[in-house]
């Protein structure tokens, strides 16, 4: 069996669901709706059993842990999507936040509110930091610490970013993020599952 090509997003409040719903059928993709909650309302093994169960992929899944200390439901999801010999992660959505007390995780690069692609991380609006370390902050994204991926975007609150993402506007942020990671894999001859360090 094909493994299933799966896109992790660290944000599941009804904003980032609705906006990634929208794109996702711009893009060809599908996604987990009842991934959505704020945290994550599923554990690894049924949010498995959804992916398996979409018609096509890429799949799109909605991982949050609402600020839980330590690892929560949605760092818990990451981890079993991540393990499963079933299913290749092909990107992660980094979402920043002003969640406190988080480590961070290093980005490839991010889309800032412009839609432009940048060498840095980004905040929750969605602009550059001046940070050298390309460090994101965020809710969810410590365990990405730990995961090798093909490729780690990070980008700002989805939805929203004080309109510049809204869906009124058609969710411009988030869909160039999503389409980046789509095009990197489809370039890449042989996708590499991400893996724990």
């Amino acid at each position: 069996m094909n493994k299933r090509r799966v896109i992790l997003v660290t944000d599941g409040d009804i904003v980032a669901q609705r906006a990634l719903e929208d794109v996702a059928k711009e893009l060809g993709a599908r996604v987990i709706s009842r991934s959505g909650g704020h945290p994550t309302p599923l554990d690894g093994e049924d949010v498995i059993r959804f992916i398996l169960m979409t018609p096509h992929d890429p799949v799109i899944v909605m991982v949050d842990d609402n600020g839980s200390r330590g690892q929560g439901p949605g760092e818990n999801v990451i981890k079993a999507l991540c393990l499963d010999h079933r299913i290749t992660v092909i990107g992660i959505l980094a979402v920043a936040s002003d969640t406190r007390y988080v480590r961070g995780a290093k980005v490839d690069f991010s889309v800032d509110r412009n839609g432009r692609i940048v060498d840095a991380a980004v905040n929750k609006n969605g602009y550059r930091l001046r940070s050298k370390r390309k460090v994101l902050f965020g809710d969810t994204v410590d365990i990405l610490r730990k995961i090798h991926s093909p490729i780690l975007v990070g980008i700002g609150d989805i939805g929203k970013m004080r309109g510049a993402d809204h869906f009124r506007r058609g969710c411009p942020i988030t869909r160039e993020a999503l389409r980046i990671i789509i095009e990197l894999d489809c370039a890449r001859p042989h996708a590499l599952a991400p893996t724990f360090l």
